[in-house]
């Protein structure tokens, strides 16, 4: 049994590799936020999360399945909590179901029958969920799992199962037959189903019809001999249903691994419709053409953090390959672009987006070149190590793939900042990788800007005249200024031209 609720044709791998830059994505974007918003505590949907949003899936078709998945999970989602809960329960019931430190085919028999038992159970309230609820499901995901809980497991089945189960407790003894090897050993041990008897046999005295010996009580050679070949008798069964019961394990451990992203989404889903922020369904578009439109963009990470609503944004860049994006401090630039990179991540692991509407080209891989704080320990300077980081980008990074810089090269001074960061993003767009740049050097922005290029979008902070951020980003020519006075201004209480004058007060 396969529940293919990631995937229409193959299990979600909980153990596949991370990208290689899984470290600089989770900083730059802060993605803890979101995984521990989609976890609620629990450290295994933490997990799963992680793996799910970072194993980024590069299929649009693949990306759809998901969608249609989780959109059932969102109108249903007490239904698919009931199976979640199913599946932990089944796995938690196992690992209480003990098996003794020697293994012998006995003990395998006695603990696997336990577990099947136990499975039994919550496999007839799968089916009885299914049998219930099955109309109410519209995506592919779900119609094919509750198809084959119905075919699966239905009543012939379970009498099935339950008859064998009863006939290995073998309370009628075990009759086993076997042939006489070399030295006159055993061999080729073969258990047997007893004959059914009628019922005038049962009610009528026991008769032997053939040999037969007893064991004396004090005998415990005797015993152990009896023992060991009870169990050469019974090892294939017991291996056979000790795999049988690993392979039902595999099942609910699996529909609780798949599960589990669905539960994180309806978890941050939840998070979001209680203070009125919008999700959507992204579209996404084909690989191999820039493309990236979104109404009401918003940093799913920072309204996780404030208790008010935060500021989404409307972006057009169809076509285009490069993104640049000016203006005031403390704009909210940096928040745009995380903005970005959010929406690309969740959309390709077939989440929800946080915006009104969005739409994107599938990227191979989502790339981040941050400023880094100062490090007491590094071992050359600042550009030194931004020049590294995006050394390593460039080792991994490929066509169709998705850069985000932030504030790149501001180590070194405006001319040589500027021209190292146009050298490198020159490089990107024309091996096909479409960038976003949010930048203060005036001598980049502006050198692009003036070439007038078709494929490069140039945002800018808003700042009204009045000094006031509106925290949303209109298309606009790149200015020389950020601004930089509005925050000497909130700080010191006085414009900078004033500050002179009011220091030469404050002295004796």
């Amino acid at each position: 049994m396969k529940a293919f609720l990631m995937h229409g044709d193959e299990d979600f791998d909980l153990q596949r590799g991370l990208p290689p830059n899984e470290g600089a994505l989770t900083q730059d974007l802060e993605l803890n936020t979101l995984f521990n918003a989609m976890a609620l505590g629990d450290k295994f949907l933490f997990d799963v999360g992680r793996r799910a949003v970072l194993s980024t899936l590069t299929d649009s078709e693949a990306i759809v399945y998901r969608q249609h998945v989780l959109a059932d999970c969102l109108e249903q989602s007490s239904i698919v909590r009931e199976i979640y809960e199913i599946a932990v329960e089944a796995i938690q019931g196992e690992k209480k179901i003990w098996g003794v430190f020697v293994s012998s085919p006995d003990t395998t028999l006695n603990r696997s029958l336990q577990v099947l038992e136990l499975f039994v159970g919550f496999l007839k309230r799968l089916r009885k969920i299914a049998d219930e609820h099955t109309e109410k499901f519209r995506s592919e995901g779900f119609v094919r799992f509750f198809a084959m809980l119905a075919k699966e497991l239905d009543d012939g089945y379970f009498e099935t199962v339950e008859d064998h189960l009863r006939e290995l407790r073998f309370r009628r003894g075990v009759l086993i037959s076997a042939q006489l090897g070399k030295g006159n050993k055993g061999i080729h041990y073969v258990l047997r189903r007893p004959r059914e008897q009628s019922w005038m046999e049962r009610i009528s005295p026991k008769t032997r019809s053939g040999y037969s010996f007893q064991i004396s009580d004090r005998d415990e050679n005797g015993f152990h001999a009896l023992s060991e070949l009870r169990g050469k008798g019974i090892n294939l069964v017991a291996n056979a249903l000790a795999q049988s019961a690993d392979h039902i394990l595999s099942f609910f451990i699996m529909l609780r691994t798949e599960l589990g992203f669905y539960i994180g989404c309806l978890n941050l889903h939840g998070r979001l419709a209680e203070k009125g922020e919008p999700t959507c369904f992204p579209v996404p578009l084909a690989r191999g053409q820039a493309a990236l439109s979104a109404q009401g963009l918003y940093d799913v990470c920072l309204t996780l953090n404030l208790e008010e609503r935060v500021v989404g944004n409307d972006v057009n860049a169809e076509n285009k390959w490069l993104g640049m994006i000016t203006g005031a401090n403390q704009g909210g630039k940096s928040t745009f672009l995380r903005g970005v990179g959010l929406a690309q991540l969740t959309m390709q692991c077939g989440m929800f987006v946080a915006a009104e509407s969005f739409s994107a080209n599938v990227c191979d891989g989502i790339f981040t070149h941050y400023k880094r704080e100062e490090d007491a320990t590094m071992k050359s300077g600042k550009l030194d190590e931004e020049l590294s980081r995006m050394s390593d980008i460039a080792d991994k990074i490929t066509p169709n793939c998705m850069l985000l810089c932030n504030e790149s090269f501001a180590a070194t001074n405006e001319r040589e900042g500027s021209e190292i960061a146009r050298q490198v993003v020159r490089a990107l767009i024309e091996a096909g990788i479409k960038v976003f740049f949010v930048t203060h050097l005036f001598d980049l922005a502006q050198g692009f800007y003036l070439q007038e290029l078709d494929t490069a979008l140039f945002l800018r902070a808003e700042r009204q005249p009045d000094g006031r951020r509106t925290f949303r980003l209109v298309e606009g020519e790149p200015l020389p200024t950020s601004y930089g006075e509005d925050s000497y201004w909130r700080i010191f209480g006085t414009a900078p031209d004033a500050a002179p004058a009011a220091v030469a007060d404050m002295r004796p």
